[in-house]
């Protein structure tokens, strides 16, 4: 479909440009910057600044690979060439991630090496502790936003209905509960937030858990909504 191949070339060019124009930006406003976040400045996470809005079009992608087949009808069809129900959801899963993460790999790869061609003297090397982990979590972080946005459509159904309640809820929603004191202990749990964690080298002290745990965190959300998509895909009429 020509709009899902659209919309990961998006993820791909937003988060790679954004990244390297605000790479550049902290570079030329480095010594502006405070001590504390002088010290605690992370080249690697920088380079990623542009994930914010890329991961949107990621999950566009996820909301397109499942929504197009009930807009046009065409689940009818699907469901009539393929009836074991289970079987034709793991099999559009494993197509669309497998995509997903080949263009997640590129994505991070790239918005990596362009922030750090950008960041002058203050640039890290693919050799220091950490970073190429960080690397390797930003596409699979990429990929696991496009598993949740596809599990979510399944208990959706409409498209609509989906850009609707996901799109709000990255884009503002999420950073609004990470960043009130009042509520950060809620939004530090959530998919994005917790999975980020995995692209940061220094430790703020910000997040109660590591890298990993980050990622583990986001996983458990993704396998939650797979497992709501196939159970609503399961009892539902087309």
């Amino acid at each position: 479909m020509r709009s899902t191949r659209w919309t990961l070339a998006a993820a791909l060019l937003v988060t790679v440009v954004l990244g390297t124009l605000i790479s550049l930006l902290v570079r030329n406003t480095f010594d502006d910057l405070s001590r504390a976040d002088r010290l605690t400045f992370d080249p690697t996470l920088t380079s990623f600044a542009g994930t914010s809005l890329g991961q949107l079009a990621m999950i566009a992608f996820g909301i397109l690979v499942v929504s197009n087949e009930y807009s046009t009808g065409m689940i009818r069809a699907s469901l009539a060439a393929v009836p074991r129900r289970g079987l034709l959801l793991a099999c559009k899963l494993a197509v669309a991630t497998a995509l997903a993460l080949a263009v997640g790999m590129v994505t991070s790869f790239l918005a990596f090496f362009g922030g750090q061609a950008v960041l002058g003297g203050h640039r890290t090397t693919l050799a220091e502790p950490g970073v190429l982990r960080a690397v390797f979590g930003g596409g699979l972080y990429m990929t696991l936003i496009a598993l949740f946005a596809m599990g979510m459509t399944w208990v959706l159904r409409s498209p609509m209905l989906s850009f609707g309640v996901l799109m709000p809820f990255f884009f503002l929603v999420s950073g609004i509960l990470a960043n009130v004191s009042a509520t950060e202990r809620i939004g530090h749990y959530l998919p994005d937030q917790a999975g980020q964690r995995i692209m940061s080298v220094v430790d703020t002290g910000d997040r109660p858990y590591g890298p990993w745990t980050g990622l583990g965190i986001m996983l458990l959300w993704v396998a939650a909504a797979v497992v709501a998509g196939w159970l609503v895909l399961r009892r539902r009429d087309a």
